[in-house]
């Protein structure tokens, strides 16, 4: 009789020892699993370094030869005046022309003015965005030598680019990873918690929009880093 209760007495102790090994093991756990979820900005204006710039004219008439030369005449005129204001020959390509035969629409009953309209353009890819911006701001200059330039619409935006992304990620990706560990910082300050390590961390996309809607040729480039840090008593 004795025996077995001085067997039960140890099962209870071992069972007691065992519920506090569990208990404490469960609130270390618990205390180390604690984390904030932060969040790093970085963001950069930067000046584009790539223009596509498209020149868009029609010429009209009745004589499809008479079209053909007066493209041509005008094709060279444009060239020069690009060439002789410091644009290379293998910046500006000259595009198939879209021509209109207004006899050749069964659709329409009215008799157009002229019965042939073709849309030229003309494209200069530059890295010397400062020169052709230079360009587009005079290029009414071209109406003195005959050009009558015609609005491209949203087929033919002049397009500005920031290619040298490559050039920066590096920095920005450990600035927003210091702002986000500043961030971090400061809440386990104010919880009188101290910072741990990393336990998870994620790099958003990098997006490049204009500036604004006014000066497309300056970029805003951005980047947002997510990071779990480990909150520590």
């Amino acid at each position: 009789m004795k025996a077995k209760i001085i067997s039960a007495a140890l099962v209870a102790i071992g069972l007691l020892a065992l519920g506090l090994c569990i208990r404490s093991g469960v609130k270390s756990f618990s205390t180390n699993s604690r984390v904030v979820s932060v969040r790093g900005l970085s963001e950069r204006e930067v000046k584009a370094n790539k223009v596509t710039w498209p020149i868009v004219y029609k010429i009209l008439g009745n004589d499809l030869n008479t079209v053909y030369n007066q493209m041509e005449s005008s094709n060279s005129t444009i060239v020069e005046y690009l060439t002789s204001n410091g644009v290379a020959k293998d910046e500006i390509m000259i595009e198939a022309p879209s021509l209109t035969d207004a006899q050749a629409n069964q659709y329409t009953s009215d008799r157009a003015a002229y019965r042939y309209v073709a849309t030229v353009v003309l494209t200069v890819t530059s890295n010397d965005v400062d020169k052709v911006v230079d360009l587009i701001n005079r290029q009414g200059e071209l109406l003195k030598k005959g050009i009558t330039l015609a609005e491209g619409g949203w087929s033919y935006q002049t397009i500005f680019e920031y290619t040298a992304l490559n050039d920066i990620k590096p920095d920005m990706i450990a600035e927003a990873t210091r702002n986000a560990r500043d961030a971090a910082q400061k809440f386990a300050d104010d919880s009188g918690s101290r910072l741990g390590k990393i336990k998870s961390a994620q790099q958003g996309q990098f997006s490049i929009e204009d500036r604004d809607p006014y000066t497309p040729s300056i970029k805003n480039v951005r980047v947002v880093t997510y990071i779990d840090y480990i909150i520590e008593d």
